[in-house]
């Protein structure tokens, strides 16, 4: 009886052990579903380009490419391939996610007809996609105010090539690619303009920080960019804009160009002669400590103000130079200075008059997150750059734009809590991705979502708060 019963015990936790050890469940697999769709998620981008006014407005900036086009506007077949890469698409070929479901996002051009949209947009089409863009943007912003004020902040990267592609150059960390530079609103997470470089451009090259500088703020609504244009009076200012960046915006022409613009700066500055000159003035008593964004003590960081210990002759007048000093974390790479001082030493210059010399520090320390901002535009297409013409392939950055564009304003407007400051990857697995059946009644057609989807209800919640926005 012991016996009998201690086999069976054994052979339910065989059994036990066995089903534990399958990732999935057998199953039989048939094709023959109807009325299922999907990536029923990124409907919402679609829609959201629609009623934003975009697909309209690249419809125009796409009329004069000069083909002449039956079935497919150029303008709405770029503005797939950006609701595509959104998607996750990294190449033309991918658009066939969206093309084979047409009842949820209408017609879709073949591969060859969007390659000849990507081939037939040249330099005035590339000028045009940006305005198509800023006029959308100023429908969403006046549907989900970002706030009386704007941070922009600036960054590049490298974006390696494995092929002979046109101007991909060498780069100073000896890879081959391309340096693009891009400007991103901080305020709202979304991209407003970048350039695509060889990979040789500088990383502090002047004329290219300032083209940059205006094509981001023509990218805003007319009433974020009044008193922002060269000869505007300070006065007519209407929404402050703060501009932070790197050592590598920290040329004279580059922080004279913003302080003409009337914005804001939050520029960091190399620790050079004059700098460690100046920390060695500073007394004990003068650093203060740092703060965090809880409005808690940063532990093992003090602030002080070198303003009036280096000449800033050479900057802006109110220039002003603040310094941060910390206990250096294992790993990090220090100068000799640094060492010899034992803590790790940051810079940036700054215009803005008042304000606490910490508060200051900790507004510079929110420029880190532009690195989120960067990895986010690798994951919308900037990782791969699929045409061998750098004409082509500036397209499709620019569609990488509206791509980044999209995800930022759905979170704007359409989602809440979690979902609202996810990045791209995430917004996908959860929402994007999401499967659904197509219920069609006389009326139209149903979305039906599955129930038992954790983000079934917010995902269903984004397309009412979308059509109540922006009706």
């Amino acid at each position: 009886m012991f016996v009998a019963e201690h086999t069976s015990n054994t052979e339910a936790e065989g059994s036990l052990k066995v089903h534990n050890s399958r990732a999935g469940r057998p199953m039989r697999v048939t094709s023959d579903g109807k009325n299922l769709v999907s990536h029923a998620g990124t409907a919402l981008l679609a829609e959201l380009a629609d009623r934003s006014g975009l697909t309209d407005a690249m419809s125009v900036a796409m009329s004069e490419c000069g083909i002449s086009w039956h079935t497919h506007d150029p303008g709405v077949v770029l503005t797939h391939l950006a609701v595509a890469i959104a998607d996750g698409a990294d190449c033309l070929a991918d658009m066939a996610s969206l093309r084979e479901q047409a009842e949820l996002f209408g017609p879709v051009a073949s591969v060859p007809t969007a390659w000849r949209a990507v081939e037939a947009s040249a330099s005035s089409e590339l000028r045009e996609i940006p305005r198509a863009v800023a006029a959308a943007r100023a429908k969403v912003w006046a549907a989900a105010p970002p706030g009386d004020s704007l941070v922009l902040d600036v960054d590049a990267t490298l974006v390696r090539s494995h092929s002979e592609k046109q101007d991909a150059a060498p780069d100073y960390k000896r890879g081959f690619g391309f340096h693009p530079l891009g400007m991103w609103c901080d305020t709202t997470g979304e991209p407003l303009a970048a350039m695509l470089r060889p990979g040789n451009a500088g990383s502090n090259d002047t004329d290219h920080h300032l083209e940059l500088l205006d094509q981001a703020i023509a990218a805003l609504p007319t009433e974020y960019q009044i008193g922002h244009d060269v000869g505007d009076a300070s006065q007519d200012v209407i929404h402050p804009i703060l501009v932070r960046a790197d050592s590598a915006g920290a040329t004279h022409g580059f922080v004279r160009g913003l302080d003409e613009a009337n914005c804001d700066f939050s520029i960091g500055h190399p620790i050079d002669g004059r700098v460690r000159d100046a920390l060695l003035l500073v007394q004990e008593e003068d650093w203060r400590q740092a703060t965090e964004t809880n409005g808690g003590i940063r532990d093992g960081a003090w602030v002080a103000e070198l303003t009036g210990l280096v000449d800033l002759a050479s900057w802006p007048e109110g220039t002003r130079l603040i310094c941060r000093r910390e206990r250096p974390h294992p790993g990090a790479q220090l100068t000799l200075f640094d060492t010899s001082e034992g803590f790790r030493h940051t810079a940036f210059i700054t215009n803005t008059d008042g304000g606490d010399m910490c508060a200051l520090e900790l507004r510079h320390r929110g420029h880190a997150r532009v690195e989120d901002r960067v990895r986010t535009w690798k994951d919308c297409g900037l990782a791969n750059l699929p045409f061998e013409s750098f004409v082509r392939n500036e397209t499709w950055v620019a569609c990488s734009l509206i791509a980044g564009a999209l995800l930022a304003w759905s979170q704007m407007i359409c989602f809440d809590g979690a979902l609202a400051k996810a990045e791209p990857k995430t917004m996908r697995y959860r929402v994007l991705h999401v499967a659904a059946v197509l219920a069609h009644r006389q009326r139209g057609i149903t979305m039906r979502l599955d129930k038992t989807w954790p983000w079934a209800k917010e995902l269903a919640d984004a397309f009412t708060k979308l059509r109540t926005a922006i009706p």
